[in-house]
């Protein structure tokens, strides 16, 4: 029996990919490298020392999605998927939404076919919207702020409406607040295309020499320093959350939905405090206007992860800042070496 992970080879997918093999499960990975690297799976083997199987396949790709299913006995998946820069999905909405929802519909259609029904669902923080006060809950009301959100959002409501039809599935949808860090050995993390949407990895950027100044998005919230405050989460502990999520999917039937983040916020001038404490780099910022739809503060109400999934974030913001500088550091230009790069560009 195997677990099918869509999305394995990005930032979250191969930490939740080491951790899987770690813990004894077999897995099948399925990624398309739109937001990938291949290297990041030669370097989940290497952590784990364990052998797995691959296939490069979109999710909108039906017949080829069909052969995992036809050739692995998988007995659950879990879907990480899909395109995910806020900024990127103002802009290409409809690519967003297509994307995002029908690839689930495809993955949902061809494990029905299957007759797998247990699904561990990628989805985000980003579907509370604007929460009217903190800690958020997962009771709290839904809504998004942009097409990224709406679409996990939708795909929230279309794996309920699943379950309400046929309540043999067995559903889990993770709402991830801010991950941030990286393994332990710096041989994987995050690896953006392009500028990095997200806060760490534009700071790890700026401390190797690759961007010259951080661009802070407004310093006029209600706040402790007027800077927005999020709850950042290690992404070791994010993927251990799928390890219980799993466990739960296999073990009984049910539709659920949990927050895993850490239930303490830091505000932007905070973490970069933190990170400069831990690496010694000297980061410049620039304030500049805030981004439309960015909230003041948001962190997490996790005590539901930690009664029913016995789940708890376990690492502080000082490893999470040390452990996405070892990252950076060992890898200046992410999974590409210098060569590659230099190739690259010559063509």
């Amino acid at each position: 029996m195997s677990i099918l992970v869509t999305g394995g080879a990005g930032y979250i997918g191969s930490h939740t990919c080491v951790e899987l093999l770690n813990a004894g499960h077999e897995i099948v990975i399925v990624d398309n490298f739109s937001n990938s690297k291949p290297e990041s799976l030669k370097r989940i083997t290497e952590l784990t020392k364990k052998e797995y199987k691959f296939y490069e396949v979109d999710l909108l790709d039906a017949s080829e999605l069909e052969k995992v299913f036809s050739e692995n006995e998988i007995d659950a998946v879990i879907h990480f998927a899909g395109l995910k820069a806020v900024g990127e999905s103002v802009e290409i909405p409809l690519h967003y939404y297509y994307n995002n929802i029908t690839g689930t519909l495809v993955l949902c259609e061809v494990m029905k076919k299957y007759n797998v029904k247990r699904l561990v669902f990628s989805s985000s923080a980003t579907v509370y919207g604007m929460p009217e006060q903190v800690p958020i809950s997962e009771h709290f009301p839904l809504s998004a702020t942009n097409p990224y959100g709406r679409s996990k959002l939708v795909i929230e409501e279309i794996l309920g409406d699943l379950y309400i039809s046929d309540p043999e599935w067995s559903i889990v949808l993770l709402r991830y607040f801010n991950p941030i860090g990286a393994h332990s050995s710096g041989r994987i993390g995050e690896d953006p295309n392009g500028i990095p949407n997200n806060l760490m990895p534009y700071i790890t950027q700026v401390a190797i020499g690759k961007l010259t100044e951080l661009y802070v998005f407004g310093n006029d919230y209600p706040t402790i320093d007027g800077t927005g405050v999020r709850d950042y989460i290690h992404v070791v502990d994010l993927a251990n959350g799928h390890i219980a999520a799993i466990q739960k999917v296999l073990e009984s039937t049910g539709f659920n939905t949990y927050n895993l983040g850490t239930g303490r916020g830091y505000s932007v001038l905070e973490l970069v405090s933190a990170f400069q404490n831990v690496s010694g780099q000297k980061i410049p910022f620039k304030i500049v206007e805030r981004r439309s739809g960015d909230i003041a503060i948001c962190y997490a109400d996790a005590t539901k992860a930690k009664d029913e999934l016995g789940w708890v974030a376990k690492r502080g913001i000082e490893e999470m800042c040390g452990d996405s500088w070892k990252w950076q550091k060992q890898n200046p230009l992410g999974y590409e070496s210098q060569k590659e790069s230099l190739v690259g560009r010559n063509h």
